[in-house]
């Protein structure tokens, strides 16, 4: 049992060098090299934790939706939201290395692509029903929960890329909140 928490714990070390290295050079610029340079390992110690690249993004894009996943989302609201914008200020390295690597997956046959187009139509959905919830059919503005998920989807967005960009200029928790004014009104 010892030497599985190990291997656990190594796994854990990887993919936390992984998304530092990811978050610094990019994905197609951070090698697996790098990575295990990082924790000390050789790269072949890497791969046999993980076998390939890809594998090992897959492990840093699920690890992150763990870090996001402890209220399930049924259970937001637009409040909610504007706290995980502000959890989110206090994670740097995680927002960097997800807006790259999600910069990255517009680009073909990117590994992620797949991880984020599915991602991205789960987030509209949920985010259609917590506007239901809230507003019910229509929003003030007149328009559909499925109308606007996909604008609210570009907001949290676009205010992490140039809170990334400039943060002594964009207080992005601030911004969002502003946001959620214009859609009550």
């Amino acid at each position: 049992m010892a030497a599985r928490t190990r291997s656990e714990q190594r796994r854990a070390e990887i993919v936390r060098a992984a998304l530092e290295v990811i978050a610094e050079r990019g994905y197609r610029g951070a090698s697996l090299a790098a990575v295990a340079e990082r924790v000390g390992l050789t790269q072949q110690g890497l791969l046999h934790h993980f076998p390939t690249k890809e594998a090992l993004l897959v492990a840093v894009l699920e690890d992150r939706d763990q870090w996001d996943a402890a209220i399930p989302r049924r259970d937001w609201h637009l409040d909610l939201l504007a706290s995980l914008v502000e959890y989110n200020a206090m994670r740097r390295g995680i927002v960097r290395t997800f807006s790259a690597l999600l910069g990255e997956a517009v680009t073909e046959e990117h590994p992620a692509a797949p991880y984020f187009t599915r991602r991205y139509t789960d987030v509209r959905a949920d985010l259609a029903e917590l506007l239901r919830t809230q507003y019910g059919e229509r929003l003030p503005s007149g328009l559909t929960p499925e109308q606007v998920a996909p604008l609210l989807v570009a907001v949290l967005d676009g205010l992490q890329y140039q809170w990334l960009l400039d943060p002594e200029s964009v207080d992005m928790a601030a911004a969002f909140r502003d946001f959620l004014v214009l859609l009550g009104e």
